[in-house]
């Protein structure tokens, strides 16, 4: 997660670049061939260090305030790569950075998009202490025109960082405990497209889990103050779920209308070389709501349940806390808390923000919007399918700011507040 500082708020083209820059720094999407990599280093012919403008990067400082990783300092550049329609094709993104735990480090990210139908990425970090990432990604049939489509997803990571509270709605901060997370995991999709709006998918997604002491000595470590909760010692899982999708917005990355809403049951199973035996079902409801020429009310909902919730490790319990939505790995939107700052086995999350267009610049050869989106989040978690689903719920609001390059990049910054004070995310994407 990446943030800037302060000052940037004040200058709408600053925060664009920004903005972009938070795109580059948090994830990395999509492809690009060994042509595309010279031209980012073709632009320093011509180079003048004296007009911004036309410099080939987007020099950027970093202030990284995530609420469970702690706070990290760098500078990050951005290269843009277009396309000869103006649009960004693709995104070079190294940084270095230094965190007073996990100590100095660096990210290679690059995000790629060679067409409307087809995105993948690459990102790859380590630091000196502990933490490594991997991360590629694949996508194609985006736009269903063919009557197949696929996602994959190859991810590795050894994080030191990550929280565990206890299971329950009602967790203490007082029971905060840190934990190494080492994963290897792959995602995969395979999607029949009955027509452009409705798909029938399959997904997968085996997972290798270990769990060690973290890198933060000032919490004490999960499995000493938790040592009986199911997945302690990590374990292993074959997930595979049936999704019906019905897609009827008017953009795949920047909707303006329509609606996204999917239908979801799954299982693993000890039988299939599980380490554990659960099931989960629910749904996930996105649309948006035009207004004038300038307004988008978004809205979002993640219901999902786990019958059989006893038998799953707490890695695999539903959380709820952060900046994205994803019911694929049980995780929904609550900006006024940090990552899984609540889990347990059924989740109930609701999300809206109001996207408004402030203005449009050039800046750095790239014609961009910003936006602010005032949101407001509330959700809960609960242990069994029979509690009462419309009691005690956590509330968050807050404002985004949002800089977009037509037609797939977003970057956001999103600060949000709730009972337990202030926190800030950065990402590449709408965070629903």
């Amino acid at each position: 997660m990446t943030s800037i500082e302060r000052w940037l708020l004040n200058n709408g083209s600053m925060l664009f670049a920004c903005c972009l820059l938070f795109a580059a720094s948090t994830l990395a999407p999509r492809p690009v061939d060994a042509s595309q990599f010279a031209d980012i280093f073709n632009g320093f012919n011509g180079f003048n260090l004296t007009d911004p403008t036309n410099w080939p990067f987007i020099p950027i400082p970093e202030v990284a305030t995530d609420p469970n990783g702690g706070t990290t300092y760098g500078v990050l550049a951005a290269f843009l790569q277009h396309a000869p329609d103006g649009h960004i094709s693709g995104i070079f993104a190294p940084d270095i950075t230094n965190n007073a735990t996990l100590g100095p480090g660096g990210t290679f990210r690059y995000l790629g998009y060679p067409s409307d139908d087809t995105h993948w990425y690459l990102f790859a970090n380590a630091t000196e202490t502990k933490q490594r990432k991997v991360d590629l990604y694949y996508s194609t049939g985006r736009d269903h025109q063919n009557w197949w489509s696929f996602d994959g997803e190859l991810f590795w990571e050894h994080d030191p960082t990550e929280r565990f509270y206890g299971i329950g709605n009602g967790t203490s901060t007082q029971t905060q405990t840190n934990y190494t997370l080492e994963q290897v995991y792959m995602e995969a999709s395979l999607g029949l497209n009955i027509s452009e709006q409705f798909q029938i998918a399959w997904e997968m997604r085996p997972r290798y889990v270990r769990i060690a002491k973290g890198a933060f000595n000032s919490l004490p470590y999960t499995g000493l103050l938790f040592p009986g909760v199911k997945g302690i010692n990590g374990g292993s899982e074959f997930f595979n779920e049936l999704v019906a999708k019905y897609d009827t917005r008017d953009h795949i990355d920047l909707p303006t209308r329509g609606g996204y809403y999917r239908l979801f049951a799954g299982i693993t199973d000890r039988s299939l070389g599980s380490s554990f035996s659960y099931t989960r079902f629910g749904t996930e409801l996105s649309h948006y709501f035009p207004f004038g020429q300038r307004f988008v009310l978004a809205t979002h909902a993640l219901i999902e349940y786990m019958p059989a919730g006893g038998e799953a490790p707490f890695w695999s319990l539903a959380r709820l806390g952060g900046e994205g939505a994803d019911f694929f790995v049980d995780r929904s939107t609550q900006r006024g808390y940090g990552t899984a700052r609540f889990t347990d086995n059924n989740i109930e999350g609701f999300n809206a923000e109001l996207r408004t267009k402030i203005f449009t610049a050039k800046l750095f050869n790239t014609v961009g919007t910003l936006e602010l989106a005032p949101f407001f989040d509330v959700g809960k978690v609960s242990h069994l399918v029979t509690d009462n689903p419309l009691n005690k719920f956590h509330p968050a609001g807050g404002l985004g700011f949002r800089a977009i390059a037509e037609p797939f990049v977003v970057g956001f910054l999103d600060i949000g507040y709730a009972s337990e004070g202030v926190s800030i995310f950065t990402g590449v994407d709408y965070p629903f």
